[in-house]
């Protein structure tokens, strides 16, 4: 049988490159290039690898990818050719934080960015359609795994992933990946409150992916 290749994805700010971290502590191979270096977004490295972005022109470099693991913002995963098995680990985190951490990053960078409050409508729309089509693909295993409770419970997460990987991973050496000191974007957010955006109705306007795009470039990850 074919052997799968394993995906690291989510929204940008989601704790994907804690995941790849956390793997690669686990034993698993990473594919990255280095070509985007550490900053103070991602003190400890993004952990991606360049030529994903191209995926839309060229999907040579999936082959030989098998038994590694590499870095994916969501968006580009309707991408995928269907002639290859996936196994992802999908990240999720409090949608406040992510557009928070988006922000900050933006800042950084110069750039502009879509509203914050447009932002999240988009993306909650994204998350539903992106879920919604991974569970309905044969070639692909997905694992959803929260940041915020990764970083207050990872105890348990940990175990979760190992066993979604046929417990093959050195569960120990994970753990210590975990570091709360990262977590520096935190919701006020009350438990089991929405956010305001969310309760917008709307979300079916043109150009929404093209403005989501747009915001991904913009951070670098399109």
């Amino acid at each position: 049988m074919q052997k799968p290749i394993t995906i690291v994805a989510g929204l940008p700010r989601s704790g994907t490159s804690m995941m790849m971290r956390m793997l690669e502590a686990g034993g698993m191979e990473v594919a990255v290039d280095n070509v985007r270096q550490a900053d103070e977004d991602n003190p400890r490295g993004y952990y991606e690898f360049e030529r994903v972005k191209d995926i839309r022109q060229d999907r040579s470099w999936l082959n030989g990818l098998e038994d590694k693991v590499v870095k994916m913002v969501s968006m580009l995963l309707f991408d995928l050719p269907s002639d290859k098995r996936y196994k992802i680990v999908f990240m999720k985190r409090n949608m406040q934080e992510i557009l928070s951490s988006q922000r900050i990053m933006l800042d950084r960078r110069g750039e502009k960015g879509q509203s914050p409050e447009e932002m999240a409508v988009m993306y909650e729309k994204h998350l539903g359609e992106i879920e919604k089509w991974l569970r309905e693909q044969g070639n692909v295993e997905v694992l959803f795994v929260n940041y915020n409770e990764m970083l207050k419970n990872p105890r348990e997460i940990v175990p979760l992933i190992n066993r979604f990987f046929n417990n093959a991973l050195n569960a120990e050496s994970m753990f210590t990946v975990v570091d709360p000191s990262l977590y520096r974007q935190r919701s006020e957010q009350k438990e089991g409150q929405q956010p305001a955006a969310r309760q917008e109705a709307s979300a079916d306007s043109e150009g929404e992916k093209e403005k989501i795009e747009a915001q991904l470039k913009a951070l670098g990850y399109m």
